[in-house]
């Protein structure tokens, strides 16, 4: 059994990457199914919210990479602010995106909902696998 004290940068790392895959694999299936059923500007509405759960994942992935290496006593680190500046802006920017999809797209909210919850869908399944790991 793993301690909590042998899981590494590099483990976090992957497991954040293996969420974000699991997004696209995700909405890879789902598109196709939403679109068939309740129309195309639903399917963009999904694709739209997964677009900005996954970009927060990704973001959330290097803040945290960036507080990691400045915590390393030998790790060379980038100035936080120029991550900060990166998170600031993205969140920004899924802002403008949500408002101009919600205002030009007429498709269902509920869809939108679900992009943007598979963000942490996905990062719960990957936890749920990471517990699976450690205790058998």
């Amino acid at each position: 059994m793993k301690s909590f004290e042998q899981f590494s940068d590099e483990d976090f790392k992957r497991s954040i990457r293996n969420a974000i895959r699991l997004l696209v694999i995700a909405v890879v299936i789902a598109v196709p199914v939403i679109w068939w059923r309740v129309g195309w500007a639903s399917a963009a509405l999904l694709v739209v919210g997964a677009v900005i759960s996954g970009s927060g994942v990704y973001e959330w992935l290097r803040l945290m990479s960036a507080v990691m290496v400045r915590m390393d006593v030998s790790g060379e680190a980038r100035p936080m602010g120029m991550v900060l500046v990166g998170f600031f802006l993205r969140l920004g920017l899924a802002i403008v995106v949500l408002y101009v999809s919600l205002k030009y797209l007429d498709g269902s909210v509920y869809a939108l909902a679900a992009g943007l919850g598979l963000g942490v869908f996905c990062l719960l399944i990957e936890s749920l696998r990471l517990i699976k790991a450690w205790t058998i």
